[in-house]
């Protein structure tokens, strides 16, 4: 079977407030509509505007087919469905511009009551006592019972929905309505109260949390840990997190031995599973002897950025008997911030010893711990 999506964004909806019609105005990074469209994303699409609003659509129709709209919302899904007949279509979606919030869930549940009707839409039965009113007034009450909000996507048969439009005389408030009035039977399917349709200014602020929540849901966070050691042997001086630290002795390595650079550039590999530095920079490669450990660092942190990762936070420890990290944690951090390119603040270098226990207590060498958060939006 082959599916279509219809978006219907023809209307001048105006009591949003605004300069321009709702489904035109911004909702978070682009326009409601086009969240809407892109709810359909590898679907065949259609479009539908007003003419005055053409220059708008070429911005987000992508690969839509644009088609103009009519005097009403039945005309404007006919002109639609007109556009589509003799293209292979076997069902339809026809979905409201303004309701930039519809799940995937939504639409599968439609697609999937589709399989055995002829057409299908979502609904939220209401919940809520309803009054009638006049002047202000409650004027009486309605019993709630088998009464239902309609939500959108409305999914259909393609030939069947194409014929009843193409008998409806007037207008109507929604597909179901001239569906129904074709004598075709329409299967409710579970929808969700977050697929609102924008009408009043308080549904953009609605809107706007709503999206902010499925981004924090949709945040790729990861974590990785790095875990190092490194023997003392004959020198001046330790290379830690980027700085030399004098010291009594040296780090024995194939670079410069930089234990907690390598602990961190490890815990950062780790969090992209792109395994550690050894696999990156082998230690059978000559070009790697005695190289700055700020290389490895900066490779990891460019490759995070490659896959789209932010680097919110690092933490290093360093453990030892000696030589003393406190008084160079600042110069520490600035170095791993400066490399990663992100903020010192998001930067720990702390220390602590092994009270005298271990590798570390005898000071025969010293162990690195890191962990790296990434984030990905």
């Amino acid at each position: 079977m082959t599916t279509a999506a219809i978006i219907v964004a023809a209307g001048r909806g105006m009591r949003a407030g605004g300069d321009i019609p709702k489904q035109w105005q911004p909702l978070g990074d682009r326009p409601v509509v086009a969240h809407s469209l892109a709810a359909f994303a590898g679907m065949r699409r259609v479009l539908v505007i007003h003419p005055d609003d053409s220059a708008r659509a070429a911005e987000v129709a992508g690969d839509a087919l644009v088609v103009h709209g009519g005097a009403s919302r039945a005309a404007s899904v006919r002109a639609a469905l007109e556009a589509l007949a003799g293209q292979g279509v076997t069902r339809v979606l026809i979905h409201d511009g303004a309701r930039p919030l519809v799940s995937a869930e939504v639409i599968g549940r439609v697609l999937q009551a589709l399989e055995t009707a002829a057409g299908a839409a979502p609904s939220v039965a209401m919940t809520d006592a309803l009054w009638t009113g006049a002047s202000g007034l409650v004027t009486g009450t309605r019993d709630r019972a088998g009464l239902y909000r309609a939500q959108t996507p409305q999914g259909f048969d393609f030939e069947a929905i194409l014929a009843a439009h193409r008998a409806f005389p007037g207008e109507a408030a929604d597909d179901v309505e001239v569906a129904r009035a074709a004598g075709l039977d329409v299967v409710m399917v579970e929808g969700e109260e977050e697929n609102l349709k924008v009408t009043f200014p308080a549904d953009f602020a609605r809107a706007e949390q709503a999206l902010r929540a499925r981004k924090e849901m949709a945040m790729d966070v990861r974590m990785g840990n790095g875990f190092d050691v490194h023997a003392f042997c004959e020198g001046d001086g330790v290379w830690l997190c980027g700085i030399k630290v004098p010291h009594g002795r040296a780090l024995l390595g194939h670079s410069d031995a930089d234990v907690g650079m390598h602990a961190l550039t490890d815990a950062i590999y780790g969090a992209l599973a792109e395994g550690d530095i050894g696999q990156h920079f082998p230690p059978s490669d000559p070009q790697w002897k005695g190289a700055a450990s700020r290389i490895f660092l900066a490779h990891a942190a460019d490759r995070a950025r490659q896959r789209g990762f932010t680097i919110t936070s690092a933490d290093v420890t360093l453990i030892c008997e000696r030589p003393k990290v406190g008084p160079h944690a600042v110069a520490m951090r600035g170095v791993l911030a400066e490399i990663m390119g992100i903020a010192v603040d998001r930067v720990s270098v702390k220390a602590t010893t092994s009270e005298k226990l271990g590798f570390t207590g005898r000071e025969e060498g010293i162990a690195a711990l890191a962990t790296a958060v990434l984030v990905a939006l």
